[in-house]
């Protein structure tokens, strides 16, 4: 039966679909809105409502960030199996020209997908031919990426009754509208001037915008998280995650208990504490659940010198939704040392636990135990080791960790310590499969030699990142004596790998693992026809078993993928989208593939015809033929000064580089405009910040460290001695600045 039915009213998708189960016709047969079209769109995005956010998807979109409001990244569409992926082809590409990381979750409602990329710009494209309807860019001012510890990045957007919600790096938060990709309001959210950001997705509970911010790595932050009514943007509450100076008071009773588990002058530090990631909503008990990050400085005994276990650092918090007011705290690592944040993927879920049927919340995060927690009452329920962990033996009866002899690394020495401060788990979300029960993650194996480091004062001339307010705790003194994790089971010194495992949250146990070249993969999407869909380092877009971990398809994407894919519904025919760009945190310092391509948005279905894009023939860029004059101590000076400068964002010279340029390998125009380049700003506009501290003299001390690591890579000078060669020089350079001081 064919139906002829025009309408203008609200939520037309959904009224589409009611009249067609009454009058027994198939929705596509309705007239309406072209699709894709603006008036498409102002009623597909009109239709997100908080009924619709509450409904869990049923028409096979994907509408939040972590699908549902559970955020449990389990599609229950089947068509894609286990049984036809050799039938899955390529839909359509695009690309989007940056190269710098993209880690965003897609947003798919009725064949438009949403999506952020690097510099926070916005696209609006059509699932059905990969066209692109609109985009925005909030012009966030590219010299600032020195102010971002992580990359050019953002994880993805909210929707809600015909506008999407952006959080910008500069710490704006944007509401635009869907249909248009204009302007509706904005709010800047963080202090002007600051080392403020915004990294991870809104969320939209009950018509407020809620937005967390990133910047725990940096001199002056303190963590909050505000929520902001959708329609106005007007400011509706705010809630603080560490306390602020006792003399200004303290903004709830919660905060005034807080600062008792705190020491010494915290906040001319700023605390930490940020809500860079997780932020979920429970409908059913009305609360906000939020994940708390690491502590400025990382190094607890700096941050807080009598000790303290620095509430609400390295928490899930429990927050009433419509006022933002404290309910319950679970504190994962206290008096965290190690950058262990908790702001790591929360997944909720029903499971039964001793013959009960338990609402609970599930969390992996970055110091290496799954959690199990009541989510009513914020009871420890369960807790082990997913991985190899070395700073703790394990967990007491209330979940708080046993920890290891030296794991804070306060007598002198380097401790290698495992997981290191990228964590056994970071921003790149798990799934929980309500077919299997098992929860899929995506986990790191490295260790990393933390120090306590002086960075205050003339001896802060080697601290990591002291030329940008930088409160880390990395081991840059080479001479510095290192104790090594001598287990059999410790990740080796140096080696970063990763592995996908399928965890059971009830026996709390590993199931099973897929061993990775690298540390640094994307997140993951489960689902009813039996698959794990995970993209990595190697540029694949792999499909897992979901119940035994064999690899039973991969499709190649290029380039290194770090973004976790979807699955949605166009037209009845379900499609996967993976958006692909190299980047961010580690990405900008490594890769595993030979060449980077523009990011891109790669969508499959089952009969799709388009011929995969191809990996072009690779031209690698030698060492710089510069040659090298420098002494022994200008050389150790400019180690000294990239460590506290450049190394976040370019990582190891002479590596090879990933996102971010390999120094040992710059044109001869590079070196020769090094200068205008680093403190001039010449290329700001492309993101390499200008760094106007710098003199004449560092300049120099730099060049000459890039061009003696080319020229020892270049004469094949053994990887030992090189190492052995800087840490000399570095004292010299070391010694000489004292004596000048």
């Amino acid at each position: 039966m064919r139906c002829d039915i025009h309408f203008m009213k609200l939520r037309p998708f959904f009224l589409s679909v009611f009249l067609a189960g009454v009058l027994g016709c198939e929705p596509s047969t309705l007239s309406g809105p072209q699709k894709g079209s603006p008036a498409h769109l102002e009623a597909i995005l009109t239709a997100i409502d908080d009924r619709a956010l509450a409904s869990g998807n049923p028409d096979g979109d994907w509408i939040t960030y972590g699908q549902t409001y559970r955020e449990q990244r389990y599609s229950p569409l089947a068509k894609i199996n286990r049984s036809n992926l050799d039938e899955l082809g390529l839909a359509w590409h695009l690309e989007l020209g940056d190269r710098r990381g993209i880690q965003a979750t897609p947003l798919a409602i009725d064949g438009i997908l949403f999506f952020t990329a690097t510099w926070s710009v916005v696209y609006a494209v059509d699932a059905r031919t990969g066209s692109i309807l609109w985009s925005f860019d909030p012009q966030v001012d590219r010299s600032k990426a020195a102010d971002f510890c992580c990359g050019v990045v953002n994880r993805g957007l909210a929707a809600y009754r015909g506008a999407l919600f952006l959080g910008t790096l500069d710490g704006r938060l944007i509401s635009i509208d869907g249909a248009t990709g204009r302007v509706n309001w904005e709010q800047e959210t963080v202090p002007q001037d600051s080392n403020y950001s915004i990294t991870g997705a809104p969320r939209v509970v009950k018509g407020n915008v809620v937005i967390g911010n990133a910047g725990g790595e940096y001199q002056g932050v303190r963590g909050y998280v505000t929520a902001y009514d959708a329609a106005s943007g007007k400011e509706q509450w705010r809630f603080y995650t560490v306390p602020g100076n006792p003399e200004l008071g303290f903004e709830s009773e919660a905060l005034a208990l807080a600062a008792e588990t705190w020491t010494g002058s915290w906040w001319e530090q700023g605390g930490g504490g940020t809500v860079w990631d997780a932020i979920v909503y429970d409908p059913e008990l009305n609360l906000i659940y939020l994940g708390v990050g690491n502590g400025t400085h990382w190094n607890h005994q700096l941050r807080s010198p009598d000790g303290g276990d620095n509430l609400f650092l390295s928490s899930i918090v429990a927050l009433d939704a419509d006022t933002g007011a404290y309910r319950w705290h679970f504190q994962t690592t206290p008096g965290d040392s190690w950058d262990y944040t908790a702001t790591q993927h929360i997944v909720l879920a029903d499971l039964t636990i001793d013959g009960d049927l338990r609402k609970v919340l599930l969390q992996a995060p970055k110091n290496g135990f799954f959690y199990v927690l009541d989510r009513e009452t914020g009871e420890f329920l369960s807790g082990e080791k997913y991985t190899y962990v070395s700073w703790a033996h394990g967990l007491d009866a209330s979940g708080r960790p046993v920890e290891r002899q030296g794991a804070r690394y306060t007598d002198g020495r380097a401790h290698w310590v495992t997981p290191s401060s990228y964590g056994a788990h970071s921003w790149q979300p798990m799934s929980y499969s309500a077919r299997t029960g098992l929860v899929y993650i995506p986990a790191t194996r490295m260790a990393a030699p933390f120090a306590n480091t002086v960075i205050q004062g003339p001896e802060a001339v080697n601290a990591f990142g002291t030329g940008h307010e930088v409160m880390a705790s990395f081991a840059f003194d080479r001479a510095t004596e290192m104790v090594f994790d001598t287990h059999p089971d410790a990740p080796l010194p140096g080696s970063a790998t990763g592995e996908l495992i399928a965890y059971d949250p009830r026996e709390q146990r590993r199931v099973w693992t897929i061993p990775q070249v690298s540390q640094y993969n994307g997140g993951v999407v489960s689902t009813a026809g039996g698959l794990v869909l995970q993209g990595d380092a190697e540029g694949y877009l792999r499909f897992f078993d979901d119940e035994t971990g064999e690899e039973l398809h991969a499709l190649d994407v290029r380039s290194g993928v770090i973004a976790p894919p979807i699955t949605y519904l166009v037209d009845g025919e379900q499609y996967i989208t993976l958006l692909v760009g190299w980047g961010g945190g580690a990405g900008q310092t490594m890769k595993h593939v030979d060449k980077l391509y523009p990011g891109s948005v790669y969508t499959f279905k089952l009969g799709g015809t388009e011929a995969m894009p191809p990996r072009e023939d690779v031209i690698e860029r030698p060492l710089t033929s510069e040659a090298f004059t420098g002494m022994d101590v200008e050389v150790g000076h400019g180690y000294n000064l990239y460590m506290r400068n450049c190394i976040a964002c370019h990582g190891a010279v002479g590596s090879g580089g990933g996102a971010v340029p390999d120094l040992a390998r710059s044109s001869k125009t590079t070196y020769d405009n090094l200068e205008q380049i680093v403190v001039e700003g010449l290329l700001a506009p492309l993101g390499m910040p200008k760094h106007d501290h710098l003199t004449s003299e560092d300049i120099a001390a730099l060049r000459h460290y890039f061009l003696f690591i080319a020229d020892s890579l270049r004469s094949g000078m053994p990887v030992m001695e090189m190492e052995g060669r800087i840490t000399q020089m570095q004292q010299q350079a070391l010694k000489a600045q004292r004596q000048k001081l």
